[in-house]
C-alpha cells in the first residue's frame, strides 16, 4: 500500500516523468541553462540524464525543484 505525502509535491511523479516534461518546456539547452551539469549540455540524452540524476542527489534536487516551480507556474500542463 503507498503511503500518502500531502506536503511532498513530487510524490508520485516519476524522475523520468519530470524530466521528459520540462524537456519538453525548455530543452535540453534550456535545462542546462537552469541547472549546470554536462549531461544537459554534451550530447544530451533522456537515458544518460536519468542515470546521472538518479545517481546525484543535488541534481534530482534541482531538477525537482524546476520542476516544481514550472508546474506551479503552468498547473494545466502537467504529467
Amino acid at each position: 500500500m503507498q503511503e500518502q505525502q500531502p506536503n511532498n509535491p513530487v510524490h508520485g511523479v516519476k524522475l523520468a516523468d519530470m524530466l521528459q516534461y520540462l524537456f519538453e518546456v525548455y530543452g535540453w539547452e534550456g535545462l542546462a541553462d537552469r541547472i549546470n551539469v554536462r549531461c544537459f549540455k554534451f550530447e544530451p540524452s533522456v537515458n544518460s540524464s536519468l542515470a546521472f540524476l538518479r545517481k546525484t542527489p543535488w541534481a534530482k534536487e534541482e531538477l525537482q525543484k524546476l520542476y516544481i516551480h514550472t508546474v506551479t507556474r503552468n498547473p494545466t500542463k502537467r504529467f
